[in-house]
Parts: structure tokens; sequence; C-alpha cells
């Protein structure tokens, strides 16, 4: 019997390869909106983070979250991104 293969996805942050159920996944809509998506099924271009403070704080700086999604990330969004990996 064949092994369940698990979707890995690389981090935004960290840029490793992890289980796609490790990470949180930010998505930009057609209409541009970019959110958090728990879900992990919402339509649109994502990006994923590790659950880390560190992982975050490095995607910030480096912009690549910004890069990934193609758009211009707020202030507000990046605060809602803090908050969810604390609470995790």
């Amino acid at each position: 019997m064949k092994k369940k293969k698990i979707p890995q996805r690389m981090c935004t942050g960290c840029m490793e390869m992890k289980p796609k159920k490790e990470l949180i996944r930010i998505v930009k809509n057609k209409e541009g909106e970019v959110s958090v998506d728990t879900s992990g099924k919402k339509p649109g271009r994502g990006a994923y983070i590790c659950k880390s403070v560190e992982c975050l704080e490095k995607a910030v700086k480096q912009k690549r979250l910004e890069k990934n999604l193609e758009i211009k990330i707020n202030e507000e969004l990046y605060n809602k991104l803090r908050n969810e990996v604390t609470n995790e």
C-alpha cells in the first residue's frame, strides 16, 4: 500500500520546506485584498509562513511577502499576522 504524500510548502521567512498544515497561508484575491487564510482553501495567490515570530520578522524585513504576493502590504496586515503567530 502506498504512503499518502504530505503536501510541502516553502516558508517565506526561513525558506525551508515544511508540511502545509504547519504553515500559515496569506492569500491575495482577484480584487487585490490580502488576508490570512486559516482554511488554506481560499482562491488566489498564496504565500506561506511558519508559526514563529522570527520567520515573520525576517519576511517583513526582506519584503518577501510583498514579492511573493506581488502587492504592497500595509502595516495592519503585518500586525494581524503577528497576533496570529503569537496566539499559536
